[in-house]
């Protein structure tokens, strides 16, 4: 338990944490906890933004936080993601574009797209639709790592975690999630869970179509998945 905090906190944030053991067993453990990390980092920047001046400038300033806390990462996923994609290509020809170290205008759009509707989204919302935002943008690399989505390459960081979750566990903490988003909006208490419910179906898509497209997951994919996550959450929060 204690190696697959570790592997957490080390992998989705930019914490000075010692590293222990790595192997399946500790990451089924930290791709479990992804959706309690993420919850961490809504608490850090929920703090952030109430210390902020109010409306764009804050809102900019705490989606850019969140980028320092996770070094980025995800954002890198992503924008690999959606240049194999929009190249139409599969198998091994996706993969291979998505592990050149350039972006293309697909990345591009991708990456700034995201932060603006980040930023736009984060000015409609309180503190605890951030916190909730944030676990569930972590509940898609849960969902990602469940037992029966394989990984596409036979190593790298896809090829440690893919089919570590129990599938029971991935529910349970998709279930979590959406009961901690009650309060998200204050006075809807059936819109923070209807959000992440519509979230999971997304990303429940989005990784049917990774799998078709790759043959599985990769790390990019796990970038991808929760930056569209903690995208589609703000955006549904904000005007629900």
């Amino acid at each position: 338990m204690l190696d697959g905090l570790r592997l957490a906190l080390t992998t989705l944030t930019v914490l000075p944490v010692k590293p222990g053991r790595v192997d399946r067993r500790s990451a089924a453990v930290a791709m479990s906890l992804a959706p309690l990390v993420g919850a961490l980092l809504g608490l850090a920047l929920a703090g952030v933004h109430t210390l902020l001046p109010t409306g764009l400038l804050g809102a900019a300033l705490t989606v850019a936080a969140g980028v320092l806390l996770t070094r980025g990462l995800h954002l890198d996923g992503l924008a690999d993601t959606v240049d194999a994609l929009g190249s139409y290509r599969s198998g091994d020809a996706a993969l291979e574009i998505m592990k050149k170290p350039d972006i293309g205008p697909f990345g591009v759009a991708a990456i700034t797209l995201t932060l603006v509707i980040q930023t736009a989204a984060l000015t409609e919302v309180g503190p605890w639709a951030i916190v909730a935002v944030w676990a569930t943008g972590r509940l898609g690399i849960t969902l990602a790592c469940r037992r029966g989505v394989p990984a596409a390459r036979p190593g790298g960081l896809g090829a440690l975690v893919a089919s570590t979750v129990p599938g029971p566990v991935a529910a349970a903490l998709a279930v979590a999630v959406a009961a901690g988003a009650i309060w998200a909006v204050p006075g809807r208490p059936w819109a923070g869970p209807a959000a992440v419910a519509a979230v999971v179906l997304v990303l429940l898509l989005l990784l049917r179509h990774a799998v078709r497209r790759f043959g599985g997951i990769t790390g990019d994919v796990l970038g991808a998945a929760t930056e569209l996550a903690t995208t589609l959450a703000l955006v549904a929060l904000a005007v629900g």
